[in-house]
C-alpha cells in the first residue's frame, strides 16, 4: 500500500461529481487512497476483498468518465462493488458493510441511486443492462449503460444468452469484461494498449464501417476472404474474434490498473453511437495488498483480519463446520464406493469439495457458474450407474429448478443434492439465504428431502443418500459450525421417512425439522419449568413424512408446534396437509406451524436474524403459551 505526503483527495470526494473535478494526473493518488480505504474497511467487517481491490482503478475511471448516476453502471455479482460504494456517498458507512442495519455486501437499489440494479447472484449484469439500454432507446434518452462482468461470471449460460441478444439487436451498450483469473488474454502491454486506443477511436470505427459497406459491393468470395483475413488479423492482435461473431465491437485487452490506458478507451467508447462494445480489461485480484495477492483465493471472501499481517480472526468454536463434516463424510464413503462422484458450481472450497478433489481428482467436477448444466450433468452421470452428489448452496440451486424438475425428478434419477447454507446465513443477507428449498423440493413427486439437526445427523444423511438408488434425494444443513455433538466414524443409513423422539412429554409437542432442534430443547426446558411437560421430536424427513410420528403427537398432546428454517409452504404445510386429509385437525390438538416469515430479512448476526424471524427459543415458548391460552405466563415472559 502506498502512503502519500500529498493532501488527501478522498476526504474531499463524497460523490462522483467531485471526482470529475480532479485532473487526470490526480487519479492515481485517489486510487491508492481508495485501495487503502477498502482494505481498512474490510479488515473491520470481513467480506469480499480481493475482487474489490482488483477494480479500484476501474472504479475511479468509470465514475470519472461516465456521468453517473444518469449513466448506469451495473457491477455483476456485486463482490467488487466496495470501492464503488465508497465513491458514491457511502464512505461514512463503509465500516457497516454486511452488519445489522448497515450497508449490504452487494449492490442494492434501495441503498443508492448509484446502484441501478441489485446483484448478488452471478451473471445477471448483461441481461439487466440490455434491458436498461432498450428502455433508454424507447424513451428516446441518450445516457450510457455499462455492465462490468468478471471472467468467472462469463462461465454462466445466462451471460452468453444476453451477449447473443444484445449483439443481434445492435443496441448501444458497453460491456466490460474484467479478466482477473482465466487465461483468455494475450500479454498486456504498451502495444495492446495502443491497439485498444486505436480501435476504440471514432476514426478507426468510422473507417471500419465504411470498409464494411464497401465490401458489400464486392463479389461474395472476395467478401468472405476479406472477412476471414480481418478475423485472423484481429484475432492475433486482440483475441476478440469470438465476441465480434456475437455482434460486439471488441476492444482490448488493456491493463485495468493503468489509468493512462483505461481513460482514453473509456472516453472513446462513451462517445461511440453505434452498437454494443465489449472492453476486455485485465486486472489482478487482490491488487495492492500483498497477503491477498499471495493467497490461493486472492482473499475472495475473508473474515475480519489484521491489516499489517493479513491474519484472519478465527472462530472460538472447536466444533467443525457443517461443510467440512459433509465433505469428510463423503470422502469416507467414496473410499468404499468408486461410483460416488461430486459436482460443484464454481464453489469448491465453499462446499468443501476441495477436500474431496484432493483425494479423488478424477471424480470431482467443478462445472463453473453453471448450476443448470451442473444438475443435468449429474443426471447424466446417474443414468450410467454413478452416484452423483451435487453440492450446491440452497440459494444457487434455485437457478437450476427447471433441471431439477425435468431432468432429475420426472426421470426419478438418483441425483443426491447436498444443500449447504440452509436457512438464514448472516452477513450475506437475503440474497444468499436458503429460505425456499424445503418448499421447492418437497413439492416434487418422488423426492426424499431431509434436514440435519446436528453434525452427526448430517453424517447419517450422507450415508442415507448414498444408499438411495431409485430416486432423487436432498439433505440440507446450515452455514457455520456445528453444535459439538459426538460423531460416529462414518454415518449409517436412516430408515426412510422415520423421525425420532428426543424427549418425552405429554402436554406440548415440538416437532423440529432441521437445525432449530437446539432451540426447541431450550424452549422445552423453559416450558417444563413452567409446568408444561413437553415432547421434542426431530422429523428428519419432510418427504416422505413420518405420518405415524405426526399422528401420535397430535393424538397425545394438546399443542403441536412445527419448527423449520424455511419459508411458508414447506415442512409445516406438509404436516397440515396430512392432518387435514386424515381428519386429524378435529382431534382437539392445537396446531401451530413456525416458519420463516413472509419477508426478506436483511443481513445481521444469525441469532439476531432468527429473532427477527421469530424462530428462537423464546418465540417457541410464546407460541406454545399462546396456544394454551396461558396469558399470565405469556405476559410474564414478555416483561422479562
Amino acid at each position: 500500500m502506498s502512503s502519500h505526503s500529498k493532501t488527501p483527495l478522498l476526504d474531499n470526494i463524497e460523490y462522483p461529481t467531485q471526482l470529475r473535478h480532479l485532473a487526470e494526473g490526480q487519479l492515481k493518488q485517489l486510487a491508492d487512497e481508495l485501495r487503502h480505504e477498502t482494505i481498512d474497511a474490510v479488515s473491520v467487517t470481513g467480506g469480499h476483498l480481493g475482487a474489490g481491490l482488483g477494480v479500484v482503478e476501474l472504479s475511479v475511471a468509470l465514475h470519472y468518465v461516465f456521468n453517473t448516476p444518469d449513466d448506469r453502471i451495473v457491477w455483476d455479482v456485486g463482490h467488487q462493488a466496495y470501492p464503488h460504494k465508497i465513491l458514491t456517498g457511502r464512505r461514512d458507512r463503509i465500516k457497516t458493510l454486511r452488519q445489522g442495519g448497515g450497508l449490504s455486501g452487494f449492490t442494492k437499489r434501495a441503498e443508492s441511486e448509484y446502484d441501478p440494479f441489485g446483484a448478488a447472484h452471478s451473471s445477471t449484469s448483461i441481461s439487466s443492462t440490455l434491458g436498461m439500454a432498450v428502455a433508454r432507446d424507447l424513451g428516446k434518452k441518450n445516457n450510457n449503460v455499462v455492465a462490468v462482468i468478471g471472467d468467472g461470471a462469463m462461465s454462466a449460460g445466462m451471460a452468453y444468452e444476453a451477449l447473443n441478444n444484445a449483439g443481434s439487436r445492435h443496441t448501444r451498450l458497453i460491456v466490460i469484461l474484467n479478466d482477473n483469473d482465466m487465461s483468455i488474454a494475450p500479454p498486456v502491454g504498451a502495444m495492446s494498449a495502443y491497439f485498444a486506443r486505436l480501435v476504440s477511436s471514432g476514426t478507426y470505427h468510422g473507417f471500419r464501417n465504411f470498409a464494411k459497406q464497401l465490401a458489400k459491393r464486392l463479389p461474395k468470395f472476395v467478401q468472405d476472404k476479406a472477412k476471414q483475413a480481418e478475423h485472423y488479423a484481429r484475432g492475433m492482435a486482440a483475441g476478440g474474434t469470438w465476441f465480434e461473431e456475437l455482434g460486439f465491437y471488441y476492444v482490448g485487452p488493456i491493463d485495468g490498473h493503468n489509468l493512462d490506458h483505461l481513460l482514453p478507451v473509456l472516453k472513446n467508447v462513451r462517445d461511440n453511437e453505434d452498437g454494443p462494445v465489449l472492453i476486455h480489461v485485465v486486472t489482478q485480484k487482490g491488487k495492492g495488498y500483498a497477503p491477498a495477492e499471495e493467497s490461493a483465493d486472492k482473499y475472495h471472501g475473508v473474515a475480519k483480519f489484521d491489516v499489517i499481517t493479513g491474519t484472519q480472526k478465527k472462530s472460538a468454536s472447536n466444533a467443525p463446520s457443517y461443510t467440512k463434516v459433509f465433505a469428510n463424510s463423503l470422502v469416507k464413503h467414496a473410499e468404499r464406493d468408486d461410483k460416488i462422484v461430486a459436482i460443484n458450481a464454481a464453489m469448491p472450497s465453499g462446499t468443501g469439495l476441495d477436500i474431496f478433489a484432493q483425494k479423488f481428482p478424477d471424480r470431482c467436477f467443478d462445472v463453473g457458474i453453471a448450476e443448470q448444466h451442473g444438475v443435468t450433468f449429474a443426471a447424466g452421470l446417474a443414468t450410467e450407474g454413478y452416484k452423483p452428489f451435487a453440492a450446491i448452496y440452497s440459494t444457487f440451486l434455485q437457478r437450476a429448478y427447471d433441471q431439477v424438475v425435468h431432468d432429475v425428478a420426472i426421470q426419478r434419477l438418483p441425483v443426491r443434492f447436498a444443500i449447504d447454507r440452509a436457512g438464514l446465513v448472516g452477513a450475506d443477507g437475503p440474497t444468499h439465504a436458503g429460505s425456499f428449498d424445503i418448499t421447492y423440493l418437497s413439492t416434487l413427486p418422488g423426492f426424499v428431502v431431509m434436514a440435519a439437526a446436528d453434525e452427526a445427523e448430517l453424517m447419517h444423511m450422507v450415508a442415507t443418500s448414498v444408499a438411495i438408488d431409485d430416486r432423487p434425494s436432498a439433505f440440507r444443513y446450515p452455514r457455520g459450525e456445528g453444535i459439538g455433538v459426538d460423531m460416529p466414524e462414518i454415518g449409517s443409513p436412516l430408515e426412510i421417512g422415520k423421525g425420532r423422539i428426543i424427549r418425552e412429554g405429554s402436554k406440548i409437542a415440538l416437532l423440529s425439522f432441521g437445525a432449530r432442534l437446539p432451540q426447541c430443547l431450550r424452549a422445552a426446558d423453559e416450558l417444563s419449568a413452567k409446568g408444561y411437560s413437553t415432547t421434542v421430536a426431530d422429523a428428519r424427513f419432510c418427504k416422505p413424512l413420518d405420518e405415524t410420528l405426526v399422528r401420535d403427537l397430535v393424538k397425545n398432546h394438546e399443542v403441536l408446534i412445527t419448527i423449520e428454517e424455511g419459508a411458508i409452504g414447506g415442512f409445516g404445510s406438509h404436516v397440515l396437509q396430512f392432518l387435514a386429509l386424515n381428519g386429524l385437525l378435529d382431534e382437539g390438538c392445537k396446531i401451530r406451524p413456525m416458519t420463516l416469515p413472509d419477508i426478506f430479512i436483511d443481513q445481521d448476526k444469525p441469532d439476531v436474524m432468527y429473532d427477527v424471524a421469530g424462530l428462537n427459543a423464546p418465540h417457541i415458548v410464546a407460541t406454545a403459551l399462546e396456544a394454551l391460552g396461558d396469558e399470565a405466563a405469556l405476559v410474564s415472559d414478555q416483561r422479562a
